[in-house]
């Protein structure tokens, strides 16, 4: 099958590698000096505890890309949905194209499906840790790749992602196709959502939510007020989702940021709409009070204005 990924920073440059190496048949939609650095000497990528190397990949712009792909691996941050990229999503896909959205923001390919009514729009999320090094070289901060996605409709469902999930599974890519994908996203949004929020409201890396104390207290709080979300959407969960997240959240470095820490640190576009904001307009929708979550956006606000 023809891959596109759209979006080659940290999530879509390490599929679109892990791919290239593993002989598959895709290509990458950058911009500046990434694509620039990946059209002239290739796009390299940095596993942790790993050898670097180096894959030839066609990259272009969205003006450049006239091609007809098969999937479409939607990689970029939430305020880069506007009506210029989904005109080129429109433009580039085939009848049978599908879209798999690899984004942090709960709820995305619902968002996207009434724009692409002949074409499958599937949810999905990735856990991964990576980032653009410097233009061209994408490194890994984690020993972890895993890429969940899958239809919100089981009649939807199709053998198409099947075969995706094998040729990911012989990149050296874990994936996950979801029979319930709304349960596993919201998973991922319940460790997302409250990571960056305390990282923002308290202006810390993840060593503080470690450490016994208010921010690992209040991160445990946010993450309960989520899980109350979620019953009150229809989603159960099996384990116990506090303390998944903070196993993952105790695993990792502790002078390591989020990526919309980052972005807000340098005055760039952030996800912080969707990541923080967004949770209490699910909540209002759902009927469902989340005290801390309110607490943090009556001091964000301001700066979000």
């Amino acid at each position: 099958m023809k891959y596109l990924i759209v979006g080659a920073g940290g999530t879509g440059g390490a599929i679109a590698a892990y791919l290239a190496k593993a002989g598959k048949d895709v290509a990458v939609i950058a911009r500046g000096a990434h694509l620039s650095a990946i059209n002239q000497k290739g796009l390299t990528l940095k596993p942790i505890g790993g050898q670097a190397y180096t894959v030839t990949l066609p990259a272009f712009s969205t003006a450049e890309y006239h091609q007809k792909p098969d999937i479409i691996f939607l990689c970029v941050k939430g305020y880069s949905l506007d009506d210029a990229l989904i005109a080129f999503l429109k433009r580039v896909c085939h009848e049978g194209t599908i879209i798999i959205p690899i984004l942090n923001i709960y709820g995305t390919g619902g968002e996207l499906q009434p724009f692409f009514p002949d074409n499958l729009v599937t949810d999905g999320c990735i856990y991964i840790a990576a980032f653009i090094e410097s233009p061209g070289v994408i490194a890994m901060e984690r020993d972890i790749f895993t890429v969940v996605f899958g239809v919100r409709n089981p009649k939807d469902d199709t053998p198409v992602l099947d075969r995706v999930k094998q040729d990911l599974d012989e990149a050296g890519i874990t994936a996950n196709h979801s029979k319930n994908i709304q349960k596993d996203t919201f998973i991922k949004y319940s460790y997302i959502s409250p990571s960056n929020a305390c990282g923002v409201y308290y202006n810390v890396p993840a060593g503080a939510i470690r450490r016994d104390g208010e921010v690992r207290d209040t991160f445990i709080t946010l993450v309960r007020e989520l899980v109350r979300l979620a019953e009150a959407m229809g989603i159960t969960f099996e384990e116990d989702i506090v303390r998944r997240n903070l196993d993952i959240v105790d695993s990792l470095p502790p002078d390591m940021t989020t990526s919309m820490q980052k972005d807000l640190a340098a005055g760039k576009p952030s996800e912080i709409d969707g990541l923080i904001f967004e949770v209490i307009r699910m909540a209002e929708k759902y009927d469902v009070s989340l005290p801390k979550y309110e607490e943090i956006i009556t001091t964000l606000y301001s700066e979000k204005r």
